[in-house]
């Protein structure tokens, strides 16, 4: 992957091209999902997806002028720090609320990206669509947060807020829930594969120990490395590869502490293991219910793909450590 600074011009607009065609099949999909209930929104992202057609005509337009009709295949994928759009797929089962939310972190992104490359840009006239293109993109975002008034309850925050709290997700809730996510089911079944084969609680704390720090220190080098926030917004990577990397080690450490309980105390194993299992189904229902709330995760999606796979992980290691 590059990263946005090693691109050039051409790749810039040929990523322009491409990312403008492919939010407008996704507001196309988006109006469609709301057509039935929510007519008046359904038309708003019809006319959002129509001015990003209009967008890359006038993008594609300017590339033939200056290198031709043949585009290069590089797509917003390839470049390092660009949000991942979600698969439209699973995009048809979000609600208004939920669709006005990526609506605006798409247009939010879209904006800054034209914003950077503006900057970057050495042709006049390139620099002048750039420029203005990331002005329309500010002006979809308000567009999109307005469906508030028009269709949800009137509690809706002011918009400098929205993006606060949505620029909150991005540097904090997105790196701490991953480490979270990664600490709390990773280290399960080396901790109770130790514990299950030698019944020694200093043991299978020191394991969990090395299990959850060595995990928490890869996590904070991969997140620093993914990006470097200056097209995204994310922060610096220095801020939420510390909050990934904690967040991983507190997810192991919270069921590894229980095995502190000395080993010359009678039933010492049983009081460990029981203590830390319960540590496992509340952190697991905890990052459940923060994507949920933060990610606009279903409940009982969230639910399923966390706690039963976390559990399928544990039993994992008892599994081993039995055997």
């Amino acid at each position: 992957m590059k990263n946005f600074s090693e691109l050039s011009e051409q790749e810039i607009l040929a990523i322009a091209v491409s990312s403008e065609e492919e939010d407008s099949r996704i507001y196309l999909t988006f109006a469609d999902k709301l057509r039935d209930q929510y007519p008046a929104s359904a038309k708003v992202f019809e006319e959002m997806a129509e001015e990003e057609k209009h967008h890359r005509h006038m993008l594609l337009e300017s590339y033939e002028q200056r290198f031709g009709p043949n585009l290069p295949p590089t797509r917003r994928d390839d470049v390092k720090g660009f949000l991942k759009r979600k698969p439209i797929w699973l995009l048809k089962n979000l609600t208004l609320d939920m669709i006005r939310k990526q609506a605006e972190t798409m247009e939010f992104e879209a904006a800054r990206f034209y914003a950077k490359a503006a900057e970057r840009a050495q042709d006049i006239g390139t620099r002048k669509l750039l420029a203005d293109l990331a002005e329309e993109e500010k002006g979809h975002e308000s567009l999109a947060s307005k469906l508030v008034d028009a269709n949800l309850t009137s509690g809706a925050t002011a918009a400098e807020n929205e993006t606060h709290q949505r620029m909150f997700v991005l540097q904090y809730v997105q790196p701490g829930l991953a480490g979270l996510m990664d600490g709390s089911v990773s280290t399960l079944a080396p901790l109770f594969a130790a514990a299950f084969a030698t019944g020694v609680n200093w043991s299978t704390f020191l394991v969990g120990l090395a299990a959850s720090l060595g995990a928490g220190i890869s996590m904070a080098f991969a997140e620093a490395i993914s990006d470097d926030g200056s097209l995204t917004g994310r922060g610096s990577p220095m801020i939420r590869g510390a909050v990934c990397g904690l967040m991983t080690t507190v997810g192991g450490l919270g069921h590894s502490l229980p095995y502190l309980v000395p080993d010359s105390l009678p039933n010492h194993f049983k009081i460990a293991t029981t203590i830390a299992s319960i540590i496992v189904f509340i952190e697991l229902w905890a990052i459940a219910w923060i994507r949920n709330k933060y990610m606009d995760t279903p409940f009982l999606q969230a639910v399923f793909t966390t706690v039963v796979s976390g559990v399928i992980v544990f039993l994992v290691g008892i599994f081993i450590g039995a055997a």
